[in-house]
C-alpha cells in the first residue's frame, strides 16, 4: 500500500493554514515555494481539498486558501480520501474463481466469500479508524512538541508575510 506524495504535501500545507487569521489566506505560490514544488502540482492537490470542503479558496489579488473547517474537524483520513479518492486499498479480483476447483463451475452457485478479501477489508477499516483519530489539531500540537521552537516560529513568520 502506498499513498501518493500529494497526501504528504497536503498535510504539511494544511498545518501552515492553521495559524492563518480567519481574514487571511495563503497563496499557492507561497505554499509551493516553501515546499519546493511546482505551484501547478500543488494547485491540483488544493483543488481536491477544496472539492472535499477541507479548504476554501478566495479569489483575487490577495486571494489564496484557508481552512474551511476547524483543525479538530479535519482528520488524516479526510485528507487521504480527498487526495487519493474513496477507492479501497485492496481490491479483490476474485482470483479464486480461476482456480482448479472453481474454473469450470458456475460460481454463482458456490456463493463463497473470499476470506483473504474479508481480512484485508477488516485491516483497512482499522487503519482508517486510526487515521480518523488523528486530526490537524493533533498534528499541529505534535509538531509544537517535536520540532525545535525556532523552526515553528520561522514557519509562522514566513506565512504571516514577515521577514524571517
Amino acid at each position: 500500500m502506498q499513498y501518493s506524495i500529494g497526501v504528504e504535501y497536503a498535510l504539511h500545507c494544511l498545518v501552515y493554514l492553521i495559524d492563518t487569521p480567519k481574514s487571511s489566506t495563503i497563496g499557492i505560490k507561497e505554499l509551493s515555494f516553501f515546499q519546493g514544488i511546482s505551484d501547478t502540482y500543488l494547485s491540483k492537490i488544493f483543488s481536491k481539498l477544496s472539492k472535499a470542503g477541507i479548504v476554501s479558496s478566495v479569489p483575487g489579488v490577495k486571494g489564496g486558501y484557508k481552512l474551511a473547517k476547524s483543525p479538530e474537524e479535519v482528520s488524516f483520513w479526510d485528507v487521504i480520501e480527498a487526495v487519493e479518492g474513496p477507492k479501497p486499498i485492496f481490491q479483490c479480483k476474485n482470483i479464486k474463481d480461476n482456480g482448479y476447483l472453481y474454473r469450470d463451475k458456475d460460481c454463482s452457485s458456490c456463493n463463497s466469500f473470499c476470506t483473504i478479501n474479508l481480512v484485508m477489508l477488516s485491516a483497512e477499516e482499522k487503519m482508517r479508524d486510526f487515521l480518523r483519530s488523528k486530526t490537524l489539531l493533533w498534528l499541529n500540537e505534535e509538531l509544537d512538541r517535536v520540532l525545535p521552537e525556532q523552526i515553528r516560529e520561522d514557519t509562522r513568520k514566513y506565512f504571516s508575510k514577515s521577514d524571517i
